[in-house]
């Protein structure tokens, strides 16, 4: 899904592409341990490190910088990715995709990333007509499952996740949001029963 052109602004953010001059607030973050690992990737140990990954982002065209409105800071990072449920004989045929997050642990505990997730739901089910949007947590971060809940997300299954940057596999859990204005009550439950 290509973000570039779009910007999405909620009352105390602004999602945007991201750009080069936004390196050393990404460094800023993703340089503090905890921080990347509970989102799957190493903290980055050099800004040369956090350079190669901020080309990846911008080249990808696929992630937003969340951008604190008060400092005009980039503070985390909302995208889409290939879905649990691209794999899933259930959800196969659901146009849909998966969003994973991460946020500078000096905003945590604030909100912010529950205002920034339903803002991107929004975006998914209006602007670009998704049928679902899926997330994934590892089972021992909490915090992630706190705004998975809170914006409303189901809960589907279990699973094992390979991480890659970090050569473990975890456990995590599997959550879907079906759109409204495209499903019924009642046809979700046939999906859940199937």
């Amino acid at each position: 899904m290509d973000i570039s052109q779009t910007e999405i602004e909620t009352e105390r953010l602004r999602l945007r592409a991201w750009r080069e001059t936004d390196l050393r607030d990404f460094y800023s973050y993703a340089s503090i341990p905890g921080v990347g690992e509970m989102a799957g990737w190493k903290h980055h140990t050099s800004l040369e490190e956090s350079r190669a990954a901020l080309r990846l982002m911008i080249s990808g065209k696929n992630i937003f910088a969340i951008v604190d409105k008060e400092s005009g800071r980039a503070i985390g990072s909302l995208g889409f990715h290939h879905s649990w449920a691209d794999d899933d004989p259930q959800y196969i045929d659901f146009l849909l995709t998966e969003i994973g997050y991460s946020l500078s642990n000096a905003y945590w505990g604030q909100g912010l990333m529950v205002e920034a997730v339903k803002a991107v739901i929004d975006y998914c089910f209006n602007a670009r007509a998704l049928e679902a949007v899926t997330c994934a947590h590892f089972i021992a971060n909490n915090r992630s499952k706190r705004v998975i809940e809170k914006c409303g997300f189901t809960y589907v299954k279990s699973g094992k996740y390979y991480a890659r940057q970090l050569h473990a596999i975890y456990d995590d859990s599997k959550y879907i949001m079906f759109n409204p204005k495209k499903f019924r009550v009642d046809e979700l439950i046939k999906v859940k029963e199937n």
